[in-house]
């Protein structure tokens, strides 16, 4: 018998329709991008060969995608069964997210139609680590559809298929866990790879690809919590505040080991005077750690991180301090030199915002006709949502 179901109500609503638009309007753009290039859409220059497009699609996008992953480790590797019931929500966000970031990362490709060239042994760069992102990324997104697929089996009933698939399910969960890991890691190795041109408040030889993926497991975990928040709200469902306040353990520690390897390695390179400046980045830093230490004091309050409301404006607090931390390190902290300067131009934020509509939506349709979401028995009608 299963424990999930769709939600059912109605699909088309106002919500669904304003997002369905700036999707619309999202493909519109992108169709003149790759007609006419990326220099009719972009403000792209010599300098800035990437922008908000990648960043946020690619590192900001993926990370914010890690929910699957982190809760591939909790409930299978540590063995915590009381957060199943969150794992098919986190892995359809996660399908969705990683998919959306391989699409991001295809768009933004100036020569777009050799992409299929990143597959083959004999034109691959082994010194790439863009290589090692993209070949991670586009595996993780395999592996997801693979973990996804009892959903689809169970709803059109083909019990024989999801019994012999689940059998050799854990071979794809640990495959799961694996290329995460890797790839998260290696955004923090493309910083790196930048060099001098990143702002030393964002730059460490040794410690980038560690902070990378200490702050995609912490967008990983926000994500969970803030999802199973919104989803209680807006579809109008019992609320999980009980099973996710077990989440904010390894949030708590994890923010603990993010604030003192981050602020240890500034110490001891001599950076954390560029705090200070009172330029842009220095605002912008003080910015993103205040959102970082903010939801650290909420979650460490016993009586506040058992309350449904403070556990989501700590969640949400970082998811923003997450996506600043990568936009500040490889857009706003990355100086090219040559006078270069970059802001997205409206078509760059409308398709960005267009590819979390997509993503909304095709989340909606999906827990409306599959079974994503635990049972929930007498929960009102979430034909609003």
């Amino acid at each position: 018998m299963s424990h999930h179901q769709a939600t059912g109500g109605r699909i088309i609503t106002l919500p669904f329709l304003v997002l369905s638009l700036l999707a619309l309007a999202a493909i519109w753009i992108l169709g003149e991008r790759f007609f006419y290039g990326l220099g009719a859409v972009t403000n792209l220059n010599d300098g800035f060969p990437w922008g908000i497009w990648v960043v946020y699609d690619v590192v900001v996008g993926t990370g914010l995608a890690c929910g699957g992953y982190v809760l591939a480790l909790t409930v299978y590797i540590a063995n915590k069964g009381r957060y199943h019931p969150l794992v098919r929500p986190a892995l359809l966000a996660s399908l969705f997210g990683y998919s959306l970031g391989g699409i991001g990362a295809l768009v933004d490709m100036g020569r777009y139609w050799n992409f299929y060239q990143m597959f083959n042994p004999g034109q691959q760069n082994y010194n790439s680590v863009m290589l090692e992102v993209g070949l991670c990324v586009s595996a993780y997104s395999v592996v997801l559809m693979i973990e996804f697929l009892p959903v689809v089996l169970e709803k059109f009933k083909a019990v024989k298929w999801q019994r012999k698939l689940e059998k050799v399910l854990f071979v794809f969960i640990a495959i799961g866990v694996l290329l995460p890991s890797m790839h998260q890691s290696s955004l923090g190795s493309l910083l790196i790879a930048m060099g001098h041109k990143v702002t030393p408040l964002w730059q460490s030889l040794h410690l980038m690809p560690f902070l990378a993926l200490v702050t995609a497991m912490l967008l990983g975990f926000s994500i969970v919590i803030f999802e199973g928040s919104m989803v209680a709200v807006g579809l109008r469902r019992p609320s999980e505040s009980h099973i996710l306040t077990g989440l904010t353990k390894g949030v708590i520690g994890l923010l603990i080991v993010y604030l003192v390897v981050r602020f240890g390695d500034l110490i001891m390179r001599g950076a954390l005077g560029h705090a200070f400046s009172g330029d842009l980045r220095g605002n912008m830093f003080l910015v993103e750690t205040l959102l970082f230490v903010v939801p650290l004091v909420i979650l460490l309050q016993k009586q506040w991180r058992q309350r449904g409301p403070y556990l989501l404006v700590a969640a949400v607090s970082i998811i923003l301090a997450g996506a600043l931390y990568r936009f500040n390190a490889f857009l706003i902290g990355f100086e090219p030199g040559g006078g270069f300067v970059y802001f997205p131009s409206v078509k760059e934020i409308l398709v960005s915002v267009g590819m979390v509509a997509i993503e909304i939506v095709g989340y909606l349709l999906i827990v409306k006709t599959f079974p994503v979401l635990p049972k929930a028995h007498g929960h009102a009608d979430s034909a609003h949502a």
